[in-house]
């Protein structure tokens, strides 16, 4: 059998992943919490003869089909805590929850790639290894899956592959970006620690709101005034929250930062920045206590490796016509993904496929009206990962 004609198998399950996409859709699960998805998945895995595992919250389903590489193809389940807007007929039926990422794609990509390497066995040789990652929009997942000993329960892959539905470029069109395609990101929970008072009364307090003022102010300059002009560096301060009453003086202030950058030196430049400012402003402020600075929800870079991009990237060329792939730029976005490979030590790619057509209104990922076109963005997505992983195992 041939290459195309495992491809072309593809078409006796499109119905089925269809219908498995909008089940996805109207039954979404937030971060950590996918049971009812992994229990859903691992049945299909079971019934494909995968030997699975649930682990760290996730799942992995693992086809041995003799000599050859191993590749890990990984697809995230998590939903998010959006209520939906698009009044598709299939919109979640979970309120205040909703596939607002294109995960519910991921999955049934993913699931469609499985079913065919386990239908077609004569045309490659390897292993095969669908993980199904929790948590990835809180940056838990994938260290949820290694805690639990990921890489002592699965066969080590060569390779490890991702892809994401994206606003760009139209349904039916893919890419992929060598190098830096995600940024790495982290962010920060600040709570400076004052000392409340009447309005009236400001000479007896140690305002939070003043010096949080401050600290916002001066936490513009770590970009313009720190980082090298030929580095990438974002700090952003989406929330500022302290008292509630016109003439209190509040207790405490509490910050919410985020960053971002290309380079993991450059985030801990930032990190290291952020923390001297907040300590520095306390402490002009007169604070009698030290502030709480706490990190969370930490994303690695996504650095594609060179190699396996080129190599991947050819396949796709050869398999799409045209224009269809297409070259990304690097893009702020982050993702956990890349935590796996690193930790088995081995190269990966991660790309990107069209979710939109021509005629329909965008939106982006997170938006409560975001709703891909089902076709034919539920075939190049399938077909992607298909190309792909078969570029490696597939019998020449």
């Amino acid at each position: 059998m041939s290459y195309k004609n495992v491809i072309k198998s593809l078409d006796n399950i499109q119905h089925w992943q269809e219908e498995t996409y909008q089940f996805l859709h109207r039954n979404p699960e937030l971060s950590m919490q996918e049971t009812k998805t992994v229990a859903f998945l691992k049945d299909e895995l079971i019934k494909l003869d995968y030997d699975v595992q649930e682990i760290g919250g996730g799942l992995v389903g693992v086809l041995a089909n003799g000599q050859g590489p191993t590749i890990l193809f990984r697809a995230d389940m998590d939903a998010l805590p959006v209520q939906e807007e698009t009044n598709l007929d299939y919109a979640s039926e979970i309120d205040g929850v909703m596939h607002a990422c294109g995960h519910d794609m991921h999955m049934t990509a993913s699931l469609g790639a499985a079913w065919a390497l386990a239908n077609n066995k004569e045309a490659w040789s390897g292993t095969y290894v669908a993980l199904f990652q929790p948590g990835e929009e809180i940056a838990a997942g994938a260290k949820a899956m290694l805690k639990d000993g990921l890489l002592e329960k699965i066969p080590k892959p060569d390779i490890a592959l991702a892809q994401h539905v994206l606003t760009t470029p139209e349904s039916g069109k893919l890419g992929t970006k060598e190098g830096p395609f995600l940024s790495t990101a982290a962010s920060l929970k600040i709570t400076i620690k004052g000392r409340g008072a009447h309005g009236s009364m400001p000479n007896l307090s140690i305002d939070p709101i003043v010096i949080g003022s401050a600290i916002v102010s001066k936490l513009q300059t770590i970009v313009a005034r720190e980082v090298d002009p030929f580095q990438f560096a974002v700090v952003t301060v989406g929330s500022f929250q302290s008292g509630n009453q016109a003439n209190i003086i509040p207790e405490t202030a509490t910050l919410r930062l985020n960053i971002r950058a290309y380079d993991e030196t450059v985030k801990e430049q930032l990190i290291s920045a952020i923390k001297r400012i907040v300590i520095a402003e306390c402490k002009a402020g007169n604070c009698d206590e030290e502030p709480d600075i706490d990190i969370y929800d930490s994303f690695p870079l996504t650095d594609n490796d060179a190699e396996i991009t080129q190599h991947v990237t050819k396949a796709f060329k050869d398999h799409f016509s045209g224009d269809k792939v297409v070259d990304y730029k690097p893009m702020t976005a982050s993702e956990d993904f890349s935590a796996i490979p690193r930790a088995f030590g081995v190269p990966y790619l991660y790309w990107g496929f069209g979710g939109f057509t021509a005629d329909q209104d965008t939106y982006a990922n997170h938006n409560p009206k975001f709703a891909p076109a089902i076709q034919p963005t539920l075939k190049t997505g399938t077909e992607a990962a298909l190309v792909a992983v078969l570029s490696y195992l597939g019998n020449k």
